[in-house]
């Protein structure tokens, strides 16, 4: 041979050759895109809020990622449509099996919420509860890998309480409800139940309403009859518009309330029809500087407000990422460790910070009244409502929101 290599050269060189192959795995394994999975239904009668949550989602991942990213690294989202509790199932393990997600934020159905928490314990990912009410995610069926963004049917009931009785709407007063009949309404009646036993209300009329139920013409009816001094609304999705649009068809002027509302919704039944006093987690009028802000950037790119299932998912994707900069990485245990610690103290857009409870991992927080204005005073298409102060005031702990839970005792296990 021209140029022989010795045994020692030839052994030095190929260890350095090894070396090189083996270094660029690790390498990108550090540098690569985190992979979050955002899951929650696009479609059916949830689909309306869904896509406010994608577009704030790939707000916030767009906001992030041209800051330079999460420990140098940009954050990649993988986006499915989650119809019913089956798919959502489905969908999940194989983000986590496929896609090697590190969390799942998303969801807005209690039943698919409970499927994503139960896949995300079994396989040892965080899942942060973007939508789905049920006080029984945050009792009885709570989860140690699962967080909520979103407040739970308790708050809501206690916020709107707060307005219910200043107005003198619930002590000696006859009560008319309607509620979806699924875990998110189920919950919500109960809280409703319990608020009214609390403070001396009186039902005469108490109804389950089918998820695909359009037509509510037999109930128009039947709160006609009874003559209620409130009719309380606990639905959900396109009924709430649906709902509303009847009420004033058949020209019922009950004062009209509930303990769950959507600006989605109240947006696609019009200034006409919308009405009534609701609890709200957000508007795009809340009267911060960094409210207005994301409502701004909101604008900018999708050409109109952001409305309350869009600021949950945006504050999600935001919390996820001060996690894994805080903790340096991925590691589901560290991720959950620092989001129950006492360090943790997260930007909501609020007046106060947010943080989550270690009995429930329930992101504590202000909540809002939204009234609706009558139509000869709506400016545009969007603000057809006033949003109240936070509630509770300043003075007040935000823990008394969750009193009177009526979900089950959490125990993580």
């Amino acid at each position: 041979m021209a140029n022989p290599i010795s045994r020692r050269m030839f052994l030095g060189t190929t260890a350095a050759a090894v070396g090189a192959l083996a270094m660029p795995p690790v390498l990108r394994a550090q540098s690569g895109p985190i992979i979050i999975g955002h899951l929650t239904p696009r479609t059916g009668f949830l689909g309306p809020m869904g896509e406010y949550a994608v577009m704030a989602a790939d707000l916030a991942v767009e906001e992030i990622n041209a800051k330079g990213g999460v420990l140098g690294r940009q954050i990649q989202l993988v986006k499915e449509d989650s119809i019913n509790p089956q798919t959502a199932t489905t969908k999940a393990e194989r983000m986590i099996e496929r896609d090697k997600v590190v969390a799942i934020l998303g969801e807005i159905s209690s039943a698919s919420a409970l499927s994503i928490g139960q896949i995300a314990q079994r396989s040892n990912r965080l899942f942060i509860n973007t939508g789905a009410n049920s006080d029984t995610l945050r009792g009885a069926d709570c989860k140690r890998n699962m967080f909520h963004t979103e407040a739970q049917n308790v708050m809501y009931v206690n916020g709107e309480g707060e307005y219910l009785l200043s107005n003198n709407l619930v002590k000696g007063k006859t009560w008319y409800m309607l509620s979806a009949d699924y875990a998110f309404g189920h919950d919500l009646r109960k809280a409703a139940l319990a608020f009214l036993e609390r403070n001396g209300g009186k039902l005469v009329g108490d109804e389950l309403v089918p998820t695909d139920a359009g037509d509510f013409s037999s109930y128009m009816l039947k709160i006609n009859a009874a003559k209620p001094d409130v009719v309380i609304l606990n639905l959900a999705g396109t009924q709430q518009a649906g709902f509303f649009k009847q009420y004033g068809e058949f020209g019922l002027n009950f004062p009209l309330g509930g303990f769950d509302f959507n600006t989605s919704m109240a947006w696609a039944a019009g200034a006409e029809n919308f009405r009534g006093t609701w609890p709200c987690v957000w508007t795009h009028q809340v009267d911060t500087e960094a409210s207005q802000r994301f409502a701004k950037a909101f604008w900018t790119k999708y050409g109109r407000p952001p409305e309350n299932q869009a600021w949950s998912d945006y504050v999600a994707v935001n919390i996820l990422a001060q996690a894994i900069e805080k903790t340096g990485g991925t590691k589901t245990e560290d991720l959950i460790a620092y989001l129950e610690s006492d360090d943790a103290e997260f930007d909501i857009l609020k007046q106060r910070k947010g943080r989550f409870s270690k009995d429930s991992h329930q992101l504590l927080q202000e909540v809002y009244a939204v009234t609706a204005l009558p139509p000869n005073e709506v400016k545009n298409k969007w603000d057809i409502f006033t949003t109240s102060g936070p509630i509770p005031a300043a003075d007040k702990p935000l823990s008394i929101l969750t009193e009177g839970q009526v979900g089950g005792s959490c125990t993580f296990g």
